[in-house]
């Protein structure tokens, strides 16, 4: 099947942690990931008997072999220095979105500029978006994961 893009925007909050796990939660909620049912791939909330908890779903032999292809699929936002590794989001640095777009403060006009700063599969990204008074306003996550 190959690893599947991903993006989601949410309502910003100082911690970006906090923002996975709410969206992380939602998405699971509303079902909105792949779950193997037979050979066909098909999204979990077309299934009522989907698991009822992540646990559940990722005991799931095809999901740890192949993942949800969504958010589901990382679970952490890295801290500063960090280095990126499976299942980790790392937050766009001040000096890449400079380097990018010639500022820190990134808007939604900048996510095709910014977008190919996901380069591996089962890494996510993460990046503040800010309204045109340079306020911070929105946190855009975006990665590829599945096989």
């Amino acid at each position: 099947m190959g690893a599947s893009g991903w993006s989601y925007v949410v309502a910003y909050q100082p911690d970006l942690d906090a923002a996975l796990d709410a969206l992380r939660d939602k998405v699971f909620a509303e079902g909105d990931y792949w779950w193997a049912r037979g050979e066909i791939p098909n999204s979990a909330k077309d299934y009522d008997d989907r698991p009822t908890t992540m646990e559940e779903l990722f005991n799931d032999e095809a999901v740890q072999e192949s993942g949800t292809h969504s958010i589901l699929d990382v679970y952490r936002v890295l801290n500063d220095g960090e280095r990126p590794d499976y299942g980790t989001v790392e937050p766009v640095s001040a000096a890449e979105a400079l380097r990018l777009t010639g500022t820190e403060r990134l808007t939604r006009e900048h996510l095709g500029i910014i977008k190919d700063l996901a380069e591996r599969s089962w890494f996510g990204r993460c990046a503040v978006l800010h309204d045109v008074q340079g306020r911070p306003e929105e946190i855009y996550f975006w990665g590829y994961s599945g096989d």
